[in-house]
């Protein structure tokens, strides 16, 4: 697994990685980079070394599928030790990429020659982890405290040249990588490595404010990670690099990393990481795959409807290198082309490329998107409109063009029985805003075909995002089940909570944003009109029922009530908490929502009690995650990994956690089953608190982990 030649008539020994495709550090491949560098090293005709990887690729980092079980093989860290104590100059030749222990192997080379489109990183913390192979004390030795508390607690890849910027590789070339190291490594064998070039040996450039450095370190970290654990042990690890001497910097470094690695975070997030690839390779529920299907080349797309979403879906296709025609009303069309236009522009200095605004072509007529490929439908969010709309794309487009619809939640199969295509119909689901938010939920029908689904997943796959495949039902799956999380929400305020309560008690957990500070800035009006039009709004209650009672089923609707005020979040600069005005965006208590929820709670004969934190989280999340059961027992997800996935990258749940159905497994599914019980006998006339029968199932299976959940899913399934 590591391959061992001599050139430049034996003087210099090429030592090549070989694990494809990224060439990562299995026990295989360490104990052939140990016997390969010791070859090199007692070999008097060998003056130096250089260490590559296969195929372009220097190395990916560790094999994250033998963090299942026990390590065997040699360990990391004496490895590189033994690379950096040889007499005998080592230079690694960086192509591809050098991330995780596969840059903490560069480390500990002497020299480090980096081709020009490699990207190197310490992703480690976005496995819950820190970079333990000496990564978080060679590196502040290297670039510098700042500098490697930012790489390290981040987990961020840098280009070569950012790298060589900062001083991590010596040499970016545009030429064969390989070629200029070995030259390289002739010119300066026979040197002596001492001093600078074993980074272990190197003082540490602590800054005169080191303590002020770390404490911004940890504020920032504590801001933005949520409550994640392993980027405080990285800022640790590298405040150890600065006041320790080496070898207790690495005793500190060991430490803090056995306390992460097999943490529940850990767990999570690793978790999180097999599951977007489980993703990728998308199936049906039943467990058949339909990735064998070839998708069809989209080349040029159409988007109808520049609104919000539809401009960021025209830039996401843009940025792809996609050519797009942009349908809009004649009225809308200038401001919309100005929007679009600014949008690409700022994307493009971001990333220092050319905007690509020759891709966009603009028209107020259907007629045309005659001969594109693919058609991503984006106007408002109305059955009618939409049934329209799909009537005329199936007697303009040419044969064979895929019609999409980016609907929250309606109905799939409907408008594709508007069309004379129906197998070439799946929805498309963005979120918010398009160009930037990485879920897309692919939603297919019974009659869609399966080249229609492995087209829309392939064109997401191209537009970065984390494409998920999931059956058509009211709300998909992440809508669906943000529906009884939203309503449990409010009937707790009913019941005595206030906004800031629930929210500062998800938000403690993790999540990205608070129910109602979410509710706010989404627009409560959004939300007002879906429920007018399914009729849930106005009076319709039987006689003698209190407002809130519906069809025998209960039903919140202060969220109506607050909408006819005109309070409808930011936009208005009022909903569920008070701003600097239309459009302000910090939140503030507001005392007028607070006396209109104890005037409603009056007004309906509700008793104000006071509500422990534990029962937010519970009453949100449980319901939420029943309701995932109940659409792993509709077949609406292949897997636990597909909701995981999608409350992960497209409703922030925060990844340490990994997904409602990994913390379900978590937490422990009788534990989960024992307090829906609870509540639903509590509240019986809110159905969806009742246990699935899938959930009972799995508890009375053991409560398997969660990989094995789907073995029980098959067999639920075949019963029905």
């Amino acid at each position: 697994m590591a391959q061992y030649t001599r050139v430049s008539s034996g003087t210099v020994a090429v030592i090549t990685l070989q694990n494809p495709p990224v060439n990562a550090l299995s026990a295989a491949v360490r104990q052939g980079i140990v016997d390969t560098v010791q070859r090199a090293l007692s070999d008097s005709n060998v003056k130096s070394v250089v260490i590559c990887g296969k195929n372009g690729k220097f190395c990916g980092g560790a094999d994250i599928k033998e963090f299942a079980g026990p390590m065997s093989g040699p360990e990391l860290v004496p490895m590189i030790h033994a690379i950096e104590a040889g007499d005998k100059p080592v230079v690694a030749a960086i192509e591809g990429m050098a991330f995780g222990g596969g840059l903490e192997l560069a480390l500990g080379c002497h020299y480090r020659i980096a081709h020009s489109k490699a990207r190197l990183g310490l992703p480690e913390v976005t496995l819950g982890l820190l970079p333990a192979a000496g990564g978080s004390q060679r590196l502040p030795r290297l670039i510098g405290v700042p500098a490697a508390l930012e790489l390290i607690t981040t987990g961020r890849h840098v280009t070569a040249a950012e790298a060589l910027k900062l001083g991590i590789v010596d040499q970016v070339v545009d030429e064969n990588t390989l070629q200029v190291a070995v030259k390289f490594a002739l010119s300066v064998a026979g040197k002596s490595v001492d001093g600078h070039r074993r980074l272990s040996t190197r003082p540490c450039p602590a800054p005169p404010d080191l303590d002020a450095l770390i404490e911004g370190a940890m504020q920032r970290v504590h801001r933005s990670s949520r409550g994640a654990v392993a980027p405080i042990a990285c800022i640790q690890a590298v405040t150890a690099a600065a006041t320790l001497p080496y070898s207790e910097g690495m005793e500190r470094e060991r430490e803090l990393m056995a306390t992460l690695f097999n943490s529940d975070q850990a767990r999570a997030l690793q978790y999180c990481f097999f599951a977007q690839r489980t993703v990728g390779r998308w199936r049906m529920p039943s467990g058949a795959h339909w990735d064998t299907s070839k998708p069809v080349p989209v080349r040029k797309a159409a988007v109808i409807g520049l609104g919000t979403m539809g401009r960021g879906i025209a830039v996401a296709l843009a940025q792809t290198g996609i050519s797009v025609v942009a349908v809009e009303t004649q009225q809308q069309l200038a401001e919309a082309k100005q929007t679009v236009t600014d949008m690409l522009e700022r994307g493009a200095q971001r990333r220092g490329v050319a905007a690509p605004l020759d891709l966009v072509q603009y028209s107020p007529d259907l007629k045309a998107v005659a001969d594109v490929d693919l058609v991503i439908e984006a106007v408002f969010e109305d059955m009618t409109l939409k049934e329209k709309l799909f009537q005329q794309l199936s007697a303009v487009c040419k044969p064979g063009t895929l019609l999409c619809t980016n609907t929250s939640g309606l109905d799939v199969d409907r408008l594709a029985s508007r069309t004379s295509r129906p197998e070439l119909v799946v929805g498309m689901h963005f979120f918010a805003p398009a160009h930037v938010m990485k879920l897309l939920e692919v939603v297919y029908g019974p009659r869609s075909c399966p080249s229609a689904v492995a087209t829309a997943m392939h064109l997401g796959k191209r537009m970065g995002k984390v494409s998920v495949a999931v059956g058509n039902c009211p709300g998909f799956v992440g809508n669906r089940m943000l529906k009884p999380y939203l309503e449990q929400a409010n009937f707790l305020l009913e019941e005595g909570a206030t906004p800031e309560l629930v929210d500062q008690v998800l938000e403690e957990f993790g999540m990205a944003m608070g129910v109602f500070r979410m509710s706010d800035l989404s627009g409560l009006d959004v939300g007002w009109r879906i429920r007018k039009q399914d009729g849930q709004t106005g009076p319709g209650v039987a006689p003698g029922q209190p407002m809130r009672v519906r069809q025998g089923r209960r039903y919140s609707p202060l969220a109506d009530l607050i909408c006819e005020q005109g309070w409808f979040g930011q936009k208005t600069g009022r909903g569920w908490y008070d701003y600097d005005g239309p459009g302000g965006r910090t939140a503030r208590s507001d005392p007028r929502l607070h006396r209109f929820l104890e005037e409603y709670r009056a007004q309906h004969g509700l008793v104000t009690r006071s509500i422990d934190p534990q029962e937010v989280l519970e009453r949100c999340f449980y319901t939420l995650i029943n309701e995932g059961f109940r659409i792993l027992e509709d077949g609406i997800a292949a897997g636990p990994e597909d909701i995981d996935a999608i409350y992960v990258f497209g409703y922030g749940w925060p990844r340490h956690r990994g997904g409602p159905m990994f913390y379900a497994s978590m937490v422990g599914l009788a534990a989960v089953l024992e307090r829906l019980e609870h509540y639903h006998q509590v509240h019986q006339d809110v159905p969806y608190l009742e246990p699935s029968s899938l959930l009972r199932r799995l508890v009375a299976n053991g409560s398997p982990p969660i990989q094995k959940w789907k073995e029980i899913i098959k067999g639920l399934h075949s019963q029905l």
